[in-house]
């Protein structure tokens, strides 16, 4: 039976990362460190099976922008493979319609969005709340709905700050009412 373990991470006197591991099989055993000095950027901003594509700076700063600043109605995303980044595909004015943002997005490919709603409570009270929507369309290509998945939980930690997620595979499911109904 082979085991493998993860020993150790750590760096050396502010160089790159080293990580060590422990494969041992049977009666033998084998310590393997190894450097990542050849990685072109850091490693925990590399994809990989199981986290997806990272979020680009700039994604992260037009959503600061968004929440903070308010110059931004909404943001489309889409993950560029030849980047391996959530990059910026639209950005909505503040003065644009529920509608506008809808039809901002693909009938037939995936992508993410955050849209700022703006409503008022029964207490007559005006109140924001930040939706994030992860667009799957039922028609879009398995490897996209695949990729997008995996993605999904990387990019929304990098967004601080939404309060609401919808998943919708179809429009009906990101309705203008169905936002109304969870910032209640």
């Amino acid at each position: 039976m082979c085991h493998f373990h993860f020993v150790k991470y750590f760096t050396i006197s502010n160089s790159l990362p080293w990580l060590a591991l422990h494969f041992s099989h049977s009666s033998v055993s084998f310590f393997f460190n190894l450097n990542f000095t050849k990685l072109p950027c850091r490693l925990q901003d590399w994809p990989n099976a199981t986290s997806g594509m990272c979020a680009a700076g700039h994604a992260k700063d037009t959503f600061l922008e968004l929440k903070r600043k308010k110059i931004y109605r909404y943001l489309v995303f889409r993950i560029d493979e030849k980047k391996r980044k959530v990059v910026v595909e639209k950005t909505g004015d503040p003065a644009e319609t529920y509608d506008d943002f809808t039809a901002s997005l693909p009938e037939n490919d995936c992508r993410y969005a955050v849209y700022d709603f703006d409503f008022v409570t029964s207490d007559n009270c005006q109140k924001s709340k930040i939706f994030f929507i992860a667009w799957s369309p039922s028609s879009s290509r398995i490897r996209s709905k695949v990729l997008y998945a995996t993605s999904k939980h990387g990019l929304r930690e990098e967004l601080d700050g939404i309060h609401y997620e919808i998943q919708a595979t179809d429009p009906t499911e990101m309705d203008l009412e169905v936002l109304k109904d969870r910032a209640n």
